[in-house]
């Protein structure tokens, strides 16, 4: 078996140009059809692979899997085997796929059904969900506006991930609409709360990655163990109700604010795929603490944007950000959540926090782009953004690309519906 995929291989699929899914990417995702089950696909140019359609052709047989571990409504069972298995698995489809190989060319209706025509389901059952708050640009620009300018990150900023443990239980895939959440609002500082809908909904653009088995309780992971404990990434759009967060989050941070919906994309992009994509991080000062030093290139670049589309109408890109903006690399943030002790699950789901760049046109929230509604967005119906109105269409889309190769990561799309 091969051991790498060339940048030059190309596959019998036909692959358009500047697709988000050339044989070099190979993302794992679950879908159903009119008649066929939920299963494991994976994406190649405009098809999606049935994985079990293969196995169950005996094109799998030298590899730990069985057929239920494609027949299924998650990648959990697939992930379980591990991080070798499933390199060897995606080397596997690389082999089965690539130009020269016509083994399985005659039975190519059976074994792929078109993009187009799939309906895409959450690609993994989330155990437990935790979101960082990683990106230094954004902490800065959300100290500045709600704290001291002089001093806006806070003091630990610079010395640990800030994190905090999320909800699972509303982790939805893309193309699932949201109904704004409701809450305590305290509008008026000299006035008691008032209960409603939030008038400051916003969408938190982030990346997402997705753990394999973790060690045993009270067994850390070290930075340089980290990679061989990440399946791969997603696309996460991370919704905060900006009005009920001010309100609750003193003393214990977000709740209400935050647990009513993370959105993902569907398809996760392996590790494997990105690691030509990867980058030196920032210089980090003051130096960290001995276990979340690094040795490599543990960054990724990443390019991000954002678009919305009010009801009936077109979208717009708002922000052009980068996932290489980030202070805390995925590493750090593992090596960090399992410190102490604490143990990762297979499916586990780790957010980067908001990603913002440097300029006005990389921040990867309204409340950033409009900065708290004093600078609302120009949209091209005539109407502007300070916020998220009922209706409004978020749309996140990502991809790496250098002078070989685009790999991409689809996109999560969704729509905002009234409260209920």
């Amino acid at each position: 078996m091969s051991s790498k995929i060339s940048n030059v291989s190309k596959s019998w699929v036909t692959v358009p140009e500047n697709s988000d899914f050339p044989i070099q990417n190979l993302p794992f995702g679950i879908y159903k059809t009119a008649t066929k089950t939920p299963r494991v696909g994976v994406a190649l140019g405009t098809k999606v692979i049935d994985l079990k359609a293969i196995f169950d052709a005996g094109h799998f047989s030298n590899l730990p899997f069985k057929s239920t571990d494609f027949e299924n409504s998650y990648l959990n069972d697939m992930m379980a085997h591990g991080k070798k298995a499933c390199s060897q698995l995606r080397l596997r489809i690389f082999e089965l796929f690539e130009l020269s190989n016509e083994t399985l060319k005659t039975a190519a209706q059976d074994i792929l059904d078109e993009l187009s025509q799939v309906t895409m389901l959450m690609p993994v059952k989330v155990g437990d969900y935790t979101d960082f708050y990683s990106s230094r640009e954004h902490a800065t620009n959300v100290g500045i506006m709600f704290r001291d300018p002089e001093n806006a990150l806070l003091p630990n900023w610079l010395h640990i991930p800030v994190g905090y443990h999320g909800r699972a239980s509303s982790i939805i895939e893309s193309g699932k609409a949201i109904h704004r959440p409701k809450g305590q609002t305290k509008p008026v500082d000299s006035e008691p709360p008032v209960f409603g809908p939030s008038k400051q909904l916003d969408f938190e653009l982030e990346m997402a990655f997705v753990t394999f088995n973790g060690k045993d309780l009270g067994d850390g992971i070290s930075t340089k163990e980290a990679d061989d404990y990440i399946f791969g990434m997603c696309i996460c759009n991370d919704w905060s109700a900006r009005d009920i967060q001010k309100w609750e989050y003193v003393p214990l941070g977000p709740f209400l604010a935050k647990n009513f919906a993370t959105s993902i994309s569907p398809w996760i992009v392996t590790l494997e795929a990105l690691e030509q994509f990867r980058i030196p991080g920032p210089i980090q000062a003051p130096e960290v603490l001995p276990y979340l030093k690094y040795e490599g290139n543990k960054h990724i670049d990443i390019n991000l944007e954002v678009t919305i589309a009010p009801e009936g109408g077109t979208e717009q890109s708002v922000s052009k950000s980068n996932y290489k903006h980030m202070y805390w690399n995925m590493n750090q943030q593992l090596a960090h959540h399992t410190v102490n002790g604490c143990n990762i699950n297979c499916g586990d789901m780790l957010a980067s926090g908001t990603i913002s760049g440097p300029n006005p046109e990389n921040y990867g929230s309204m409340l950033e782009l409009a900065w708290k509604g004093t600078k609302p967005i120009q949209m091209n119906d005539g109407t502007e953004r300070k916020f998220l109105l009922d209706g409004d269409t978020v749309g996140m889309q990502a991809h790496c690309k250098n002078d070989e190769i685009r790999v991409g990561f689809g996109k999560v799309l969704t729509k905002i519906l009234p409260a209920k």
